[in-house]
């Protein structure tokens, strides 16, 4: 084949280490920013980003030039020195290492987005903890639960 054709659709979630509840409203929506910026400087696409004081969504479509890891870990690494650098938390901020990455059909592209944006609404409800455990398990993720957080 003479090119290559791909349709990736992953949500990606990951915590401040020790679901420390220290992404301050006043601050967050530049640190989206930021975010985005480096998932679109390296050729993917944020169809939505959101979070909340303690984690981070992002759905992307995904390059399949760049491995999800390598991304992450440039996401992760970046946002944490600007954060530090910028001093917007006390000490040094740090994001739990690893995160959740699940993939989705074209099909689901507006309910998955639509679920990020209402993040806050979400956790009025319940918490991170209750969420991630029910993603792992609505995937059939296996996974031994006194290991999913630090």
């Amino acid at each position: 084949m003479a090119n290559t054709y791909t349709q990736i659709y992953i949500h990606v979630v990951f915590a401040v280490s020790g679901r420390e509840n220290v992404i301050h409203s006043s601050w967050r929506s530049r640190l989206f920013q930021y975010i985005t910026a480096i998932i679109q400087g390296k050729g993917h696409k944020v169809i939505a980003i959101n979070g909340v004081s303690d984690h981070v969504h992002v759905f992307i479509g995904l390059n399949p030039n760049e491995s999800l890891s390598k991304l992450i870990s440039e996401v992760k690494s970046n946002s944490s020195r600007l954060i530090n650098e910028q001093r917007l938390v006390r000490g040094k901020f740090t994001w739990q290492r690893g995160y959740g990455a699940f993939s989705y059909s074209r099909s689901q592209l507006s309910e998955v987005a639509r679920y990020i944006e209402n993040q806050e609404k979400h956790h009025s409800k319940r918490t991170f903890r209750e969420e991630y455990i029910e993603l792992l398990r609505r995937f059939e993720v296996e996974f031994d639960e006194r290991y999913v957080f630090e």
